[in-house]
C-alpha cells in the first residue's frame, strides 16, 4: 500500500491536480480516507519537495514560470550530464553488467515506441525511466533524488517532458547517442550528449512545442 506521500505525490505528479489547483487537507483526508495528521506530514514534505506551496487555506500546486522552468531544465542538463559520465565511467571500470545496459536500451525503445503511437502519457513515463536508469547506473543516491524532485516540478508545469511530436525522432537519436557512449566507456562523450538532449528539449519547450 503507497504511503500518503506517494499517493497525493502521484495525484500531483498525474495531473490530478493540475499547476495552480489549490488542496486543502479536508480533501485530501476525504479522498484518502486518512487522518489530517499524515496528510499535513504530507503536505510539509511536497512543500519542501517545491511541488505544493502554501495558501490562505492548504496549499496551492506550483506552476513554476517561463524563468524557474529554464532553471529547472539547466539543473537538470547539469545533473543529467553528471550521471551519464558517472555511468560512463563504471562501464569503463568494468562495473556495469550487459544486463545493465540492456534495460537502458529497453527503456528507449519502449519510449520511441509510445511517442511515435501518439501515447505522450506513457511515452513520457518510459523518457523518464531511461533517464532515472542512467542515474542508477550511475550509482550516486543524492544526484539520483535530486533529479526525481526535478522531474517532478517540470512535469507538473508542462505535463509533458517529451517535446514530442515535432521532436520524436530527435529524441530517440539523442537517447541512442547517450546509450552508445555509456556502453563504450566515454565519460566526456556521454556527458556532452546528456547535457544537449535536455538542453534541446528545453528550447523546444520554451517554444510552445508539446
Amino acid at each position: 500500500m503507497p504511503s500518503v506521500y506517494e499517493q497525493v505525490r502521484g495525484l500531483i505528479v498525474l495531473g490530478a491536480y493540475p499547476a495552480g489547483q489549490p488542496i486543502t487537507e479536508q480533501e485530501l483526508c476525504a479522498r484518502l480516507g486518512v487522518s489530517r495528521t499524515p496528510v499535513r506530514e504530507t503536505l510539509r514534505r511536497l512543500e519542501s519537495d517545491g511541488l505544493v506551496r502554501a495558501a490562505r487555506r492548504g496549499v496551492t500546486v506550483v506552476e513554476l514560470d517561463a524563468k524557474a522552468l529554464r532553471d529547472a531544465y539547466r539543473m537538470r542538463a547539469a545533473l543529467d550530464a553528471l550521471t551519464a559520465e558517472l555511468a560512463a565511467r563504471r562501464q569503463q571500470a568494468g562495473k556495469l553488467a550487459p544486463a545493465d545496459l540492456g534495460r537502458l536500451a529497453e527503456y528507449a525503445d519502449r519510449a520511441d515506441r509510445a511517442t511515435r503511437g501518439g501515447d505522450l502519457v506513457e511515452g513520457t513515463r518510459h523518457n523518464r525511466a531511461f533517464h532515472a536508469w542512467i542515474a542508477t547506473l550511475a550509482d550516486n543516491p543524492m544526484v539520483a533524488d535530486a533529479l526525481e524532485r526535478i522531474w517532478d516540478q517540470i512535469i507538473v508545469s508542462t505535463r509533458v517532458s517529451l517535446a514530442a511530436p515535432a521532436r520524436t525522432a530527435r529524441v530517440d537519436d539523442e537517447h541512442r547517442r547517450m546509450i552508445s557512449a555509456i556502453e563504450g566507456g566515454r565519460p566526456g562523450e556521454a556527458a556532452a550528449a546528456a547535457r544537449e538532449h535536455v538542453l534541446a528539449t528545453m528550447s523546444a519547450v520554451s517554444e510552445g512545442v508539446s
